[in-house]
């Protein structure tokens, strides 16, 4: 799930918000730059320039040039997980999901015009479209992490508060910091350059929370795509609230 939002909305700092909207302005430029030229006759410079910053800026933000064609908010995704994990425990894993979308996407009424554009620039170039595909799919991963550590936490929650540093852990198995502990290192390897355990360790999501992420971004892009295609007909919130509800009720065949 790659979320699109160019959100410059007033949560964070002055220094945060500024920064958001620098690279707003830079994907947005791209963005219409490529529609217009096509994104293999656009350069850095001329990003930088329609934007009104620098080149030297441009690379704060954006690793390559076709990064600032894909990557248009680096930050979305992040913000759906950390709504997602900090919504009210009693709320289903879809409703929680829900919100936590529903809140990223709230001013995506005023995003038509760069989201359709930011569709025919993808459509006209495969190498972008691929590069999507990869951000899309690593939001995906991220995602269906959190849901799985949601899950956890409502199942036993001293685990997750103890996984998060915000439990005790039992101080015979924590070892002393002068002495490092070399039980879960691999063969051959440094015990001081040894992963981390909860990194190397963890397991990987279990199928619902791949399926639900996987869900999610599907529910999304339909969302936009069916809005996108009638704009003038319904809003983007009663499309999408449309979806989840769908989605909620098991996907029942529609009433002939």
């Amino acid at each position: 799930m790659h979320i699109m939002t160019g959100k410059d909305a007033a949560s964070g700092g002055l220094r945060e918000r500024k920064k958001r909207a620098t690279r707003a302005a830079l994907a947005e430029a791209a963005v219409r730059l490529a529609a217009e030229h096509g994104a293999d006759q656009v350069t850095v410079e001329a990003i930088s320039a329609a934007a009104g910053v620098s080149v030297r800026t441009f690379f704060n933000y954006f690793d390559s040039r076709d990064d600032a064609f894909v990557v248009v908010d680096a930050d979305a995704s992040e913000r759906v997980r950390q709504a997602f994990l900090a919504a009210p425990p009693e709320l289903p894993p879809l409703e929680a999901l829900r919100e936590a979308l529903a809140a990223e996407l709230r001013e995506a009424e005023r995003q038509h015009e760069l989201w359709s554009l930011h569709a025919r620039v993808l459509r006209s170039a495969p190498h972008l479209l691929v590069r999507n595909l990869g951000a899309q799919m690593a939001d995906e991963s991220g995602l269906a992490e959190a849901i799985a550590r949601r899950i956890r936490a409502g199942d036993d929650p001293d685990d997750d508060a103890v996984a998060s540093g915000g439990g005790t852990a039992d101080p015979e198995a924590v070892p002393h910091r002068d002495q490092p502990d070399t039980a879960g290192a691999r063969p051959g390897s440094h015990p001081e350059t040894a992963p981390p355990e909860g990194d190397a360790d963890r397991a990987a999501p279990g199928l619902y929370p791949r399926l639900l992420a996987a869900v999610a971004g599907t529910a999304v892009r339909v969302s936009v795509q069916h809005w996108c295609e009638r704009p003038d007909e319904l809003s983007f919130a009663d499309v999408f609230r449309e979806v989840f509800d769908l989605l909620a009720a098991g996907l029942p065949a529609p009433a002939r």
